[in-house]
């Protein structure tokens, strides 16, 4: 089986080429980037990494897109359109106006989709052509965005995925005491935008238990940071992500995410090795969300991407039918949101692809901001698809994390003049 990841030279790469190690599955490892300097670096971390395992697969690399997608079998999409140095602009030109400037969410991440959209569809277009059987997965942020702009094009044979649902459903089983393999996990919404609204086992709902007991409560990362009084109110546990909505006056200018990951990887890209990328890698993953959080991070095992990606890409390969929380095109699964639209929910999975499970109706305050977030969402996609100014306007204006129609002017402007690739909207 032959794998190709886009992003090839991206700091992530080690994590996925470790879970192959123990595998066997992918025979070829293709890493694609633009940057060649890059490539060369985790092409040495992955040399030392497979240390003559039985099972590593061969590593090519190469910086042309058509020799790396041709005739692959999957496609992991984990490009990053304007590098660190991007996201860092992204954070300033936000803070700037005093709003957020997280990638995903608020101004950031409409800046960030505006400069990826055009290429993830350019992408899509060329692995429909030259590799038309391919599975694509999609790490790229903002995920649902870039999937959905994807799925235009590959449609339900591209799908997104987080490692943010299933770590808050392992978080929460540890704090029930619950074996997470025997529990049916209830999440719903959208990208960095989702719900878990129960948790059953034996067809018992045991996460009133859980939002009951305070000390149970606040023993996990999601407890903490939106405390137990809040999370009985809502009836759920929410996404991590949306601190940045439920506390959006406390979140908005304080983080800085890509101006510290750019100086430290500048470190480990200069000198790269397996022993200095594990080292960047434990702080990168202690650090991450440090500004919305009090305490450590409860889990740096690295189970996050890499373990989604690959549980999906056995369950495709070898039609094993397995459950996975996924971003997918919607249908009828969650009632309210477009058919068209992807949204994360439980699916089913097989060797015939990703089927979104029926859910519950969210409830309205939830279903209003998804719906309001996800016409944020379609109008980055129009105005990255057709060059409308209008519709880049009308995407800041809308997020309820930028709130006024006068900053959005602002902002629209100032991201033009920072970034060279969305010169389309000058």
């Amino acid at each position: 089986m032959r794998l190709a990841i886009l992003g090839g030279g991206g700091f992530r790469v080690p994590l996925v080429h470790g879970a192959l190690l123990a595998g066997g599955e992918v025979t070829e490892l293709v890493l694609h980037d633009v940057d060649a300097g890059r490539l060369a670096a985790i092409e040495r971390v992955l040399a030392e990494q497979a240390g003559g395992a039985a099972n590593a697969p061969r590593v090519r690399t190469t910086t042309d897109l058509a020799a790396a997608v041709s005739d692959v079998d999957f496609v992991f999409s984990a490009i990053r359109v304007g590098g660190l140095r991007g996201r860092r602009l992204d954070e300033q030109v936000a803070h700037a106006e005093g709003v957020l400037g997280q990638e995903t969410a608020g101004a950031g991440g409409i800046a960030y989709g505006l400069r990826t959209v055009p290429v993830a569809v350019a992408l899509a277009r060329l692995i429909g052509e030259l590799a038309p059987r391919a599975w694509v997965i999609n790490f790229t942020n903002p995920a649902g965005m870039v999937t959905e702009a994807m799925a235009a094009h590959l449609g339900a044979r591209v799908i997104g995925i987080c490692d943010s649902p299933a770590g808050l459903c392992r978080r929460v089983a540890r704090a029930l005491g619950i074996d997470a393999a025997a529990a049916k996990f209830d999440y719903a919404g959208l990208n960095h935008l989702g719900w878990l609204r129960s948790v059953r086992v034996g067809g018992e709902d045991v996460l009133p238990r859980l939002l009951a007991d305070t000390a149970a409560c606040e023993s996990f990362e999601e407890g903490r940071l939106f405390g137990a009084d809040w999370l009985r109110t809502l009836g759920a546990v929410p996404n991590e992500y949306l601190h940045y909505y439920y506390f959006a006056r406390e979140a908005a200018g304080s983080e800085s995410r890509g101006a510290f990951l750019l100086e430290q990887q500048r470190g480990f890209y200069a000198e790269p090795s397996l022993v200095s990328w594990e080292r960047t890698r434990l702080e990168r993953e202690a650090t991450y969300m440090a500004e919305t959080r009090e305490g450590e991070r409860d889990d740096l095992e690295g189970g996050g991407y890499e373990k989604v990606a690959l549980a999906l890409m056995r369950a495709l390969a070898h039609g094993e039918r397995t459950t996975l929380i996924l971003n997918v095109r919607n249908g009828s699964a969650l009632p309210g949101v477009p058919g068209d639209a992807i949204v994360e929910v439980p699916c089913a999975v097989d060797a015939g692809g990703a089927r979104p499970l029926a859910t519950a109706p969210l409830a309205d305050h939830a279903l209003g901001l998804v719906t309001t977030v996800k016409a944020v969402e379609r109008a980055t996609i129009e105005a990255a698809t057709t060059g409308s100014r209008a519709a880049a306007l009308r995407a800041f204006a809308l997020h309820p994390l930028v709130g006024s129609v006068p900053v959005a002017r602002r902002l629209l402007d100032a991201y033009v003049a920072a970034h060279p690739e969305l010169a389309y909207l000058a």
